[in-house]
């Protein structure tokens, strides 16, 4: 197992040299009522709202279309009369997932065709806050990059970090017995422009890595080692 964490002296939500997780305090919203702009419109689409196992937070999402394909989304995360905005705003909407203890929240965004960004938030006084200063994907990039086995691979296009589903019930059904509310599971896929004449299409397809919620470190449990190696030669042939 390969771990990837930030030095020991840092407190567990920080980033050092664009790789460890960076404090977040100062952006803890104050507990003043706020909302959307009036220009933003609450979407009708039931499968973009989504409500925390405690039934605290509710996340509701808005759009504004300015015409010529200039649409931006928000999210929000409404606690009573709290309302939070979820940053950054995005051109697409969003999927949201929380820990089952309801204190730490994913974000799935769409940035493009075939590719998505990674969010994590957790609460912080009562409201949900970024838990890095970078994307989270940015972060689970960085640790791909930085290992011996993936550092040289070079991805192009259709880059996408996903969350690998089970984080309700602490991926037991990959056949694990790890604590809950401890660790959320990320696939990362890319494709490359460059490859032989006789493959279609080659890249990366669903490498696994694992995030600590407690420690804030990044590895790769060995149940992942076969499937990670097939995903590094991954290709489609003509």
């Amino acid at each position: 197992m390969n771990a990837f964490c930030r030095p020991a002296q840092l407190p567990v939500l920080g980033l050092v040299v664009g790789l460890a997780l960076v404090p977040t305090l100062a952006a803890t919203p104050g507990l003043a009522a706020s909302g959307p702009p009036p220009d933003f419109i609450l979407t009708g689409n039931a499968d973009l709202a989504f409500t925390s196992p405690d039934g605290a937070t509710g996340i509701e999402q808005y759009m504004k279309d300015s015409g010529d394909l200039d649409v931006k989304w928000q999210a929000w995360a409404r606690r009573g009369e709290q309302m939070t905005e979820l940053k950054p705003e995005q051109g697409y909407g969003a999927g949201f997932r929380f820990t089952p203890d309801s204190q730490w929240l994913v974000r799935m965004q769409k940035t493009g065709s075939g590719e998505q960004d990674l969010y994590l938030y957790h609460v912080e006084k009562g409201a949900f806050v970024s838990a890095t200063k970078t994307p989270f994907s940015d972060l689970a990039w960085a640790y791909f990059h930085s290992r011996p086995d993936t550092g040289k691979m070079k991805l192009d296009y259709h880059i996408s970090a996903n969350l690998v589903k089970g984080i309700e019930e602490a991926y037991r059904g990959l056949g694990v017995h790890w604590p809950d509310n401890r660790y959320l599971v990320i696939s990362l896929s890319g494709e490359m422009d460059k490859h032989p004449k006789n493959v279609a299409v080659k890249g990366l397809a669903d490498w696994r890595c694992r995030y600590d919620l407690k420690t804030g470190t990044f590895d790769v449990p060995a149940m992942f080692a076969r499937t990670n190696a097939e995903a590094l030669r991954w290709e489609i042939r003509r």
